[in-house]
């Protein structure tokens, strides 16, 4: 790599906005740019953000990108004509799924169909046992025969999945061999490559949602990698995983289901880093986008990892068996719309209007109101500072059409009412995000009340202080350039591959040592697959496991400790099980369910002191003065508004005040106190009562 390659680039394609983190490393500054993300060219709008942050590609060391093609992809239904190939008998795998009912008293329930219609489900004649002995040999000449048929059929992609292949791959592996001969061009995934764990449903539904998206992903990355080639870039191209690290574009090719969440994770990973800085054991990370809004847990520096993601909801979607942080997200972002239903009732979400044409407010042709249109219209976001005065709103344009949709109908006529219903609409925004923290706290045995809320996107800080009087938080810490915080989070986080592997044994002190053979098997697993792309000298491994007591379903995640003993083993469980359940029982046995490695191997990134952005100290910030509506009661107040880049660490206020900067806007409640970290960080404490009516 030439010398002078020297930045450290982050892009994070969003619903609306493109946001971009570069580090210099050699001046050690950290600059931030922010488009609107355009769903024509999504490449283009990475590039025009580039340019925006200063960075300059033909100096670039390497670029983490993290982004929401693959759930677009399965939201939108617009991924690849699939086929699936199965064990004989078994046809009907991804039809059947699972036979719970998750909305049991919904008599109209319907899950969402397949990724891959009943006539392109095949079978060919092959059997593996349930200890990976072969029983009956793979048909090749049966596979011959069908490729035929799948290229007939027109297929664009297919997925292999047999029966007990997660104890044995070799017949997938040799299915895979004969299709890749006979179809050029055609994408095909075995559902081993992607998970050696049992539950064959979900090991299929795998399998064919990678292949659904395997061709549009792999041709992304090379359309990706081209434009980059162009404009003379000498670094590497990695995706961010949902895993929490990033992998190379290779790897994201041929497993892109590891990408399902590639947006929000980039949040969770710089959460946890200014946690440990800081030094705060519980905390919510919250960010809230344009199109949504997510949350979740950094407990101890760590965030939790789930090893099955429903792309569509638990409800009605389909599982992915890829490990996936534990984020809960909910419709609610600066972009979702408000509107009445057919009771005349005030909504808000889940459709947003995304960035094209965007909110109202916007001047991009938008004619719903949403959000964004709400906090304009109440004085919240400022209509001449948004985004530095780069993308003026229009007040007028967005208060005529909440009080032409919304407020005339309801029943509230005037300015008065106008205010009314646009706090109606955040209020709803509340209710909707008050839920989602709720869900990954107190559903899961956590005291909101322990941890600090922390808060980003775009939205985020404009609600932080709203959501922690709601659920009696007290503190509340807005990061530097909130805005952009998810493409900060991606130049924070390591390159990381995750390694699993089904083992049913209980808890016994002979089980355990064969545990210990199993896990050095998936290290040296985990040590070829890494080491494909990166140097492994620095390579470390995190070794988890799924334990739960025999009988049960669901079994609990754990970290295991350094020497796997009894006491230490079944110790972490019950603590784990007790947080989870509120009891343990000691009387029961505990099985060790699944074997997990993580290999994970430190990237350069830059120092959180370096990304702080406070002024110089004994500078006195210069304030302006706004018309602002919180919801407290009927009346507006004149407020003092603050530019952020221009408050020294150690300055303190009281509110209600408004802090301005780039990419968001932080709004101080009556009462509230601010005061700025030594990190640059705003640290506010929310005084309780003064909830908006």
């Amino acid at each position: 790599m030439p010398h002078s390659a020297r930045y450290l680039i982050a892009a994070d394609t969003g619903g609306t906005f493109t946001d971009l983190a570069v580090y210099d490393t050699q001046t050690y500054e950290t600059r931030f740019g922010k488009t609107l993300t355009t769903y024509r060219d999504l490449i283009a709008g990475i590039i025009e953000g580039l340019e925006d942050a200063g960075g300059e590609l033909s100096h670039g060391r390497l670029l983490k990108h993290g982004t929401t093609h693959v759930i677009n992809a399965f939201i939108q239904r617009s991924g690849a004509r699939v086929a699936l190939v199965t064990t004989e008998g078994f046809r009907d795998v991804l039809e059947i799924g699972r036979g719970n009912r998750p909305v049991p008293f919904d008599l109209r329930y319907r899950r969402e169909a397949s990724l891959v219609p009943r006539d392109l489900c095949f079978e060919v004649p092959e059997s593996i046992a349930a200890d990976g002995s072969i029983l009956r040999p793979l048909d090749t000449s049966a596979v011959k025969a069908l490729a035929e048929q799948l290229q007939a059929a027109g297929v664009q992609a297919v997925a292999v999945s047999f029966l007990n292949a997660y104890r044995n791959p070799r017949h997938e592996k040799e299915a895979k061999d004969v299709l890749q001969d006979l179809l050029p061009g055609v994408f095909i995934t075995t559902g081993t490559e992607l998970s050696q764990e049992w539950s064959e449903y979900e090991r299929a539904s795998t399998a064919a949602a990678n292949a659904y998206v395997g061709a549009r992903m792999d041709a992304y990355i090379k359309a990706f990698e081209t434009r980059l080639r162009e404009r003379k870039f000498p670094g590497a191209l990695y995706m961010m995983g949902s895993n929490g690290g990033v992998m190379a574009s290779s790897h994201a090719s041929s497993h892109p289901v590891a990408l399902v969440e590639s947006g929000p994770v980039g949040g969770c990973i710089g959460a946890s880093a200014y946690a440990r800085a800081l030094g705060l054991d519980r905390l919510i990370a919250f960010d809230m986008g344009g199109t949504t809004a997510k949350c979740a847990l950094v407990e101890h520096g760590r965030f939790e990892v789930q090893n099955t993601y429903y792309a569509g909801g638990y409800e009605r979607g389909f599982p992915i068996r890829t490990p996936v942080l534990d984020i809960v997200e909910v419709g609610a972002g600066g972009g979702s719309i408000g509107w009445l239903d057919d009771n005349g009732r005030l909504r808000m979400g889940p459709h947003s209007a995304g960035s094209d044409p965007g909110p109202i407010c916007f001047g991009r042709g938008g004619t719903e109101p949403t959000i964004t249109d709400a906090n304009v219209v109440l004085g919240r976001i400022g209509a001449d500072s948004f985004m530095n005065g780069r993308l003026e709103l229009d007040v007028q344009a967005a208060a005529e059409a909440i009080d032409r949709k919304l407020a005339m109908p309801l029943g509230f006529p005037g300015a008065q009412g106008v205010d009314r219903v646009a706090q109606g609409l955040i209020d709803l925004a509340t209710v909707a995000m008050t839920a989602a923290i709720k869900e990954i706290t107190i559903e899961r045995g956590r005291d909101v009340r322990d941890y600090a809320l922390f808060v980003f996107g775009g939205g985020g800080p404009l609600f932080g202080t709203q959501l922690a009087r709601e659920l009696g938080i007290t503190n509340v810490i807005v990061p530097p350039h909130p805005g952009a915080f998810s493409s900060l989070g991606m130049l924070m986080a390591e390159a990381r591959l995750d390694f699993a592997r089904t083992f049913l044994q209980p808890v016994t002190e002979s089980s355990l040592q064969s545990a210990a053979r199993e896990l050095t098997a998936l290290e040296k697993e985990a040590v070829i697959a890494i080491g494909q792309d990166f140097d492994v000298s620095h390579l470390v491994f995190e070794h988890e496991a799924e334990l739960r007591y025999r009988g049960q379903k669901h079994a609990v995640r754990v970290r295991l400790p350094a020497v796997l003993s009894i006491e230490a083993v079944i110790g972490a469980f019950e603590d784990a099980y007790r947080m989870r359940y509120g009891r343990v029982h000691p009387e029961l046995t505990v099985d060790l369910f699944v074997l997990r490695v993580g290999a994970l191997i430190a990237m350069p990134r830059p120092d959180l002191r370096q990304v702080s952005g406070v002024a110089a100290s004994g500078e006195v910030p210069r304030t302006a003065r706004r018309s602002v509506y919180f919801g407290a009661g009927e009346a507006r107040m004149e407020v003092p508004i603050y530019r952020r880049r221009e408050l020294p660490a150690g300055f303190e206020v009281r509110g209600p005040a408004i802090i301005e900067e780039y990419s968001a806007t932080t709004a101080l409640g009556p009462n509230d106190r601010m005061r700025v970290g030594d990190l640059g960080e705003l640290r506010i404490t929310c005084m309780p009562g003064a909830k908006s009516e």
